[in-house]
């Protein structure tokens, strides 16, 4: 595989990983998973090396779990990891091209692990507002608060602000300027993986958060007791968000990410 770049996606679920894979599996020089029969062609669910997002809880939970963040400490991390964990991924790829991407949620927490595993990596984060990504995946954890995927929302990027010390070649994506300016984005990714040409930018959909939000908005325009609610909970996030460069009352306020050594800007 020394003839190959390997690139690791990540992000919270409902964070814009999958259009991102997405669009850089369509460049000429890129190869990604699909059909591969399971959830979302994620690289977690083609190995057994170290345990997928839902072993810790699955979205709005897994980053809870001390278990899932996983460091070059990890006892999981041994001399033939990398080995397995590309005899696993390589059926799934064309290695005829140079680029090679996985992407996966948990990545966001287990970069260390991967770039012990594989020194030359590249790291792809993409970032989404706290509010959106929370209400988009209650579907997925009804049995969830909206507080405590909020919580699960900032323990995740608190454990990736640590560890993105540490990461060599990282680059964070905010997924709100990805939609407003795709082109110019993709343009600034295709430089971070020395890609020849354009990344296409078909698979980015400006709309997917306008629902959500509504939904956030609506919050704050319910009854007495529900708007006190949302008052609390705004109120109880809005110093965290405001550190990750989002505002629990302004939806359009998304500042550069302030950690990685390639922020985009």
């Amino acid at each position: 595989m020394s003839e190959h770049l390997l690139v690791f996606v990540g992000g919270l679920h409902r964070s814009g990983t999958t259009p991102l894979a997405r669009c850089l599996a369509a460049h000429p020089q890129v190869s990604g998973f699909h059909d591969t029969g399971v959830e979302e062609d994620e690289g977690q669910h083609l190995q057994t090396v170290y345990p997928p997002a839902r072993a810790h809880g699955g979205p709005g939970r897994f980053a809870l779990r001390p278990a899932a963040h996983l460091t070059e400490t990890s006892p999981l991390l041994t001399p033939d990891t990398a080995a397995r964990l590309l005899a696993q991924w390589r059926p799934h790829w064309d290695l005829s091209k140079p680029v090679l991407v996985e992407k996966s949620p948990p990545n966001l927490i287990m970069a260390r692990f991967l770039q012990a595993a594989f020194p030359d990596a590249r790291f792809v984060m993409v970032v989404r507002h706290p509010a959106i990504v929370s209400l988009s995946t209650r579907k997925w954890a009804r049995l969830r608060s909206l507080g405590a995927l909020l919580d699960h929302w900032f323990q995740a990027h608190r454990l990736f602000e640590q560890d993105a010390a540490q990461l060599r070649q990282l680059l964070v994506v905010k997924y709100e300027r990805l939609v407003a300016a795709p082109e110019r984005t993709l343009a600034e990714i295709a430089g971070f993986l020395g890609l020849d040409g354009e990344i296409p930018a078909g698979g980015i959909d400006r709309r997917r958060s306008a629902g959500y939000e509504r939904q956030w908005r609506e919050l704050a325009d319910g009854g007495p007791w529900r708007r006190r609610r949302f008052q609390a909970l705004c109120r109880r996030h809005e110093p965290a968000a405001n550190h990750f460069g989002y505002s629990m009352l302004d939806l359009d306020r998304a500042d550069p990410f302030p950690v990685g050594s390639h922020p985009l800007r």
